[in-house]
């Protein structure tokens, strides 16, 4: 019963991760911007880092279980 909500952060915390990921890594690949208004290598990696953290908590989330 305690895994219910676990099962479900995770899956949500990985799901956006990753998908972040593949956005920016998309983004860079046609040499779009990934955030207007800012240099592109500071968003870049704020970007880039913020989906690794997602998807580490995901992974911590499943851990927990």
């Amino acid at each position: 019963m305690e895994s219910g909500p676990a099962i479900f952060a995770g899956t949500a915390f990985a799901l956006f991760g990753a998908a972040l990921l593949l956005w920016t890594g998309g983004r860079l690949l046609h040499r779009e911007p990934v955030v207007h208004g800012m240099r592109p290598a500071v968003a870049t990696t704020a970007v880039t880092l913020s989906g690794v953290v997602f998807l580490a908590l995901g992974v911590w989330c499943f851990g927990r279980m």
